[in-house]
């Protein structure tokens, strides 16, 4: 599960919400005057979510930053490709189950296109392919309280996601959401960081669905191998959709390497510890600053 969660630390890779995302954001307080960043990441996900077939999905998000003194606002605009039954979609960057147990009557498929993976319907019942731009996300964040000898950095986050993906291809759910969060970090030890952050969502319910609202959480560590290199590792989870899977929990690592002051490169590996998550994620990236 790559970018929701994550998102505090990292900004792209989500499948994080849970967790494909960039090691771009726990950089602190914005410093200028560099204050333009622009991330492509590219995101491959593979899981069942309790399917009797597995869902691949491939996420490519481009984000624009604009850092300023006191916080900093973003745009992600994402190419995605499903392959699967429609029983699972991207949910502001995540791999979300958003259907029921599979069983039932399926959709018809004109031309192989996958048309018929409304949010509403039952799972097909064969595996279709299906591209395209997936939903915007807005994410703005700003730092209330900056690190002490005792106090975090503490940083309050807010989130739209725009529906632009087709939700009758299975790329979305065809309607907004909108989230709020906190995150905090922390120096432990010499060239050792501590994170936390949660957040709630409000999940929009598209025509024949119940949606729950998600709640979500990470909590992680950072070690500066070297001056150009940061590894990470979390422990990510998000409340289930719907009933019939589990909440999404799963080990997120990133590994972040400073090129030189401009240039950055990330790199993913999500193994995922529910039905609700993928089985496996990778992800890779570059960061530019400007």
């Amino acid at each position: 599960m790559w970018g929701i969660g994550t998102g505090a630390i990292l900004l792209g890779l989500g499948l994080g919400a849970s967790g494909w995302a960039t090691t771009e954001e726990n950089e602190g307080p914005p410093k200028p005057p560099v204050p333009w960043r622009v991330t492509a990441t590219v995101n491959y996900s593979s899981g069942s979510y309790g399917e009797a077939t597995n869902t691949n999905i491939l996420y490519a998000p481009l984000t624009v930053r604009r850092v300023f003194r006191d916080g900093d606002l973003s745009v992600t605009i994402p190419f995605v490709s499903v392959s699967g039954t429609g029983s699972v979609r991207l949910v502001g960057g995540v791999p979300t189950r958003t259907s029921g147990t599979g069983g039932g009557a399926a959709s018809t498929v004109s031309g192989g296109t996958g048309r018929g993976k409304n949010p509403g319907a039952s799972p097909l019942s064969s595996t279709t392919t299906d591209s395209g731009v997936g939903d915007v996300i807005v994410r703005g964040r700003y730092y209330l309280v900056e690190e002490g000898d005792v106090a975090p950095l503490v940083a309050v986050t807010g989130r739209i996601k725009v529906p632009t993906a087709d939700a009758d291809r299975g790329l979305g759910t065809g309607e907004f959401d909108e989230g709020a969060g906190l995150e905090f970090t922390k120096t432990i030890a010499d060239r050792w960081l501590a994170y936390l952050d949660a957040g709630y969502n409000l999940i929009g319910d598209a025509p024949g669905t119940n949606f729950k609202n998600q709640w979500w959480y990470d909590v992680g560590v950072g070690h500066d191998v070297t001056d150009a290199l940061h590894v990470s590792v979390f422990y990510e989870e998000y409340r289930a959709l719907v009933n019939s899977v589990s909440n999404a929990r799963d080990v997120l690592a990133v590994a972040n390497y400073m090129v030189d002051e401009s240039v950055h490169i990330n790199t993913s590996l999500l193994v995922g510890l529910s039905n609700g998550a993928p089985q496996y994620g990778v992800g890779a990236g570059v960061r530019v600053r400007f």
